[in-house]
């Protein structure tokens, strides 16, 4: 990510990073982004989850509502195995451990 070179990304990024819980991380996008704004990166999470976990992109548009072209952005993101799939394979890992 080019932008991570500017000065106030660096510091948004460093902002969330000391977030220490869900509370937190809820509040703090509650007053940085709008409702719709949170609503699609939820969207394109969840289609993240589904495309990880097999589903193909006609049922992810007719689930999720969002278009082909952003699932297909989506998916390039998990065959890279960037910041989906960490956090992805860090939730199923604690799902696990507190099933346990």
């Amino acid at each position: 990510m080019n932008a991570e070179k500017d000065e106030s990304v660096l510091k948004l990024l460093e902002a969330i990073s000391l977030l220490q819980n869900s509370d937190e991380t809820a509040e703090f996008l509650k007053d940085l982004c709008t409702i719709g704004e949170i609503s699609s990166m939820a969207r394109r999470f969840e289609a993240a989850v589904m495309l990880y976990n097999g589903e193909n992109y006609v049922d992810v548009s007719e689930k999720t509502g969002i278009s082909t072209a952003t699932i297909s952005r989506v998916s390039k993101c998990l065959k890279q195995k960037g910041g989906y799939v960490k956090i992805i394979e860090r939730m199923k890992d604690k799902t696990s451990k507190d099933n346990k």
